[in-house]
Parts: C-alpha cells; structure tokens; sequence
C-alpha cells in the first residue's frame, strides 16, 4: 500500500513539475513575441540601416529625374540629408501620386517625400514631421485667360487637379469641374492646350517651371491668402521614426544646411 501511494506521489510530482517546464516555454514564447511586437518601425530600420521613402519622381522640383536620368530636387536633398544624419540610407520607391498615399498604407515604404499638404482629414489617419515648406496656393491660367480672376470664378470651369490633393477639394468647393491628371506638369500641359481652364497648385511649383520654361503662356490669376505646411507622411504610432526625424531637420535648420538647399532650388529659405 505504501509503495502504491509512493508510485502515485512520484507521478504527480513529476506531471506537475512537467506542466510547469511547459507553462515557462509558453511564458517564454509569449514575451519573445511581445518583444517582436514592442519592436519600434525605427528600431527595425536601424537595424537594416536603410529606410524605404515614397515619392513621385515626376514633380519638379521637388522630386524628379535630371537630364542624366538620376532622381533629384528639393524634397529629394532634404530627405536624403536628414537620414545621412541618422546614419541610415534612403531608398526611394517612385510612384504616382493618386496612389502614392494608398502604398504608404500597404506598407510599401515606410514614409512619403512629396510635399505632402498637412490637413486635418490627414492627421486623423497619419502623422507628420515638423513642416519643412510653407507656401501658397496659386490658380494658374492661360495668359490670355480674362474670365478667371479668383476661385468663384471657377464654377462650372473645367480644372486640372491631382484626384487626392487637397487642391481638388478646394476647386470642387467653388464648383469647378476636375479632370483628374498625375501631376503638375500634365495639369499644365491641358491649362495651355485648352483642354483645362486653369488649375490650383502650389506657388512654388509654378514660379520654378517659369524658370525652366519661360516661354509658356500661362500666368497666376489669383493667390491664396493663407500659407499651406508640407511635411513628410508618416503611418500611426511611429514616434521614435518622427522624433529622429525632427531632431535631423532641426539640426539642418539650426546649422544653415536646410537654408543652402532651400536657396539652391528657390532662392530662398521656404520654411519661413
């Protein structure tokens, strides 16, 4: 009888000290994975010492191809020096714009470089760097073009737009009628034909194409009273992404770097 007791005690013993061996592979599996979650979409960028940035490739001057065929301008310099500065490389994925926002949430890339408007539809679903342009809109027409004098003048007027700028947003809310384009050369191209009546983009787009292409006939009609923020794009809960990011832009503003590039393309500094 004892050995019988004996025998049932050891099984016991052993049944329980096995469901505990088991219970601390689980509780070991269970934090190894939280620690896999826990980690940050900057950590997994530093440790692969690269980081995959969406633009267009097709909007000067900020983001296009030069006549050697190598991807350049504005939003492409600035990005490009905030991460030599975090000792990461930029890889720039070039994409159209009208689904260029689509990517980001697919996780293409992990940010946008594309002067990116900051607005509050946006805000509710991404987050932004600290802006680093600030500038105007301006409707640009035909210079022959005596009808449109200021947004009213744009109702039943046909205007080239990007579908997802919030430049569209602003034509429809003076009634004008959008023929959707995939940028602003292509929204020139149907504004000078007259295919297009006019279209709304920003001041500083417009003021370089009249430097590299003086002989267009076009000109501003009218000019936005208030300045918009463009900023890098960003999906939810990347703080320590945003944070490294904003610590390199303002040491490039602290240290005059951001103004010499601002003056290469613009002549002067656009974050003011």
């Amino acid at each position: 009888m004892k050995k019988l007791v004996l025998s049932i005690f050891t099984l016991v013993l052993v049944l329980a000290l096995a469901a505990c061996g088991g219970n601390n592979g689980k509780e070991g599996n269970k934090e190894g994975e939280k620690k896999q979650e826990a980690q940050s979409t900057y950590d997994k960028i530093q440790e692969k010492g690269s980081i995959t940035i969406g633009t267009e490739g097709t909007y000067a001057p900020f983001t296009f191809h030069d006549k050697a065929g190598k991807l350049t301008g504005f939003d492409v310099e600035v990005a490009t020096e905030v991460f030599k500065r975090l000792d990461i490389k930029p890889q720039f994925v070039e994409t159209k714009w009208d689904g260029m926002i689509a990517g980001l949430d697919a996780k293409r890339y992990d940010m946008v470089a594309n002067q990116v408007g900051i607005n509050d539809e946006r805000k509710e679903k991404y987050d932004f760097s600290d802006p680093y342009t600030i500038s105007k809109a301006v409707l640009v027409v035909r210079e022959d073009n005596k009808d449109i004098k200021s947004l009213d003048d744009l109702k039943g007027k046909t205007v080239a737009q990007s579908l997802t700028s919030n430049y569209r947003k602003t034509t429809e809310e003076h009634g004008a009628k959008i023929t959707g384009v995939e940028g602003f050369n292509q929204a020139i191209d149907l504004v000078t034909s007259k295919r297009a009546d006019a279209t709304l983009n920003d001041s500083l787009s417009y003021l370089d194409l009249k430097k590299q292409r003086p002989e267009l006939p076009i000109k501003i009609a009218h000019t936005e009273k208030d300045a918009a923020e463009s900023a890098f794009l960003f999906r939810k809960d990347n703080k320590e992404l945003i944070d490294a990011v904003n610590g390199a832009l303002g040491d490039m503003k602290k240290d005059g770097t951001f103004e010499k590039i601002s003056k290469k393309w613009f002549g002067t500094d656009v974050s003011k």
